[in-house]
């Protein structure tokens, strides 16, 4: 609890400083290399002790601009912000576990899916706070003898309202159900060749509408995961040095959000976000060293430089470019804000 709370203290002290001195090139370095750089925000969305967070793990950009965050803190686990740092509203008090957060567009209206790893469930609500629906447990799989062996990390979607659930903290298998909600498979897990600490999060690929793909952040394997939609393995992408915890995507690029640079053996290590172009080839790491590949083409190892962030967990980019960044068990503090130089 001592090194959180110095942690969140480092952090509002930070925050203060950019604020009285201004984005100084001494006080606001840089982030990030080539067309992808980046300086912090200073202060914003820090809010006072009324509206606390612990780990914030989601967070996502609604249709009109506000920045939606997840948070485990059961006094209030979504915080929507606008892009000033302003927080417009705040519901929510019951995902003590609340993990993975995906907005969805059907029809005219916005829907939130948060999963729950201490509830083991899935839930969709509205934006203000609604509950539509929720998922127990895919006991038809046949995959689960009890309940509490489902830990669902995220849920990805397609655009006819199919969505996956990736059982990223359970038994590591990802089940499929339809735009009405209903069950249709389960695939994966260790007997599909999907190991444990795998599918933490992701997104679906539908730039080939004939060939839509899961793009897996596979967390402790160090690598990206590209399934079809009916779990077979079509490609990996090696990410040496990094923990891929979330993919996001905006215009032609994706943007990952890496844990730390040597987790789980070292805890105490640091994550940074990496940039990669169309081909997945990583072109910029914000907070990292630059990305370096060798004669042989391949990805060598990255690291990260220790400044601004803490456990990078989710990311998401706004309109003009810029990125939100959600972390988790980096001392209660509050999503950090990075504008495109």
């Amino acid at each position: 609890m001592k090194r959180r709370n110095f942690l969140h203290s480092s952090w509002l002290a930070l925050g203060a400083a950019f604020s009285q001195q201004g984005l100084r090139g001494d006080v606001a370095p840089l982030l990030g290399q080539g067309d992808f750089r980046y300086r912090v925000v200073p202060g914003w969305g820090v809010l006072d002790a009324k509206t606390p967070v612990k780990n914030c793990h989601g967070i996502v950009t609604d249709g009109q601009g506000n920045i939606i965050l997840l948070t485990d803190h059961v006094s209030n686990n979504i915080l929507i912000y606008d892009k000033t740092g302003r927080l417009l509203h705040k519901w929510g008090t019951s995902f003590p576990g609340a993990h993975g957060l995906s907005l969805v567009r059907e029809g005219e209206r916005e829907v939130l899916f948060i999963t729950d790893l201490q509830r083991h469930k899935v839930f969709k609500t509205s934006l203000e706070g609604a509950l539509f629906q929720e998922w127990e447990w895919p006991a038809d799989s046949g995959r689960y003898q009890r309940e509490d062996e489902y830990k669902p990390s995220w849920t990805l979607h397609l655009n006819n309202g199919d969505f996956f659930v990736l059982d990223g903290y359970g038994r590591d298998f990802i089940t499929r159900y339809d735009a009405n909600g209903k069950f249709v498979k389960t695939f994966g897990g260790a007997e599909g060749g999907i190991v444990h600490w795998g599918p933490h999060g992701g997104m679906t690929d539908v730039r080939d509408p004939v060939k839509p793909s899961l793009l897996i952040a596979m967390s402790d394997q160090q690598h990206l995961l590209r399934l079809s939609l009916e779990g077979e393995t079509q490609g990996k992408t090696e990410m040496p040095g990094g923990n891929p915890r979330q993919i996001r995507s905006h215009k032609n690029h994706f943007f990952v959000a890496h844990l730390a640079d040597n987790w789980p053996a070292d805890k105490n290590s640091r994550g940074f976000i990496s940039v990669l172009d169309s081909e997945l080839k990583v072109v910029s790491n914000i907070g990292g060293a630059a990305p370096v590949y060798g004669v042989d083409g391949k990805l060598q190892r990255m690291s990260s430089l220790g400044k601004v962030f803490v456990h990078p967990h989710d990311i998401t980019v706004d309109a003009v470019g810029s990125i939100y960044v959600a972390q988790f068990a980096s001392g209660n503090t509050y999503p950090i804000k990075l504008e495109r130089v």
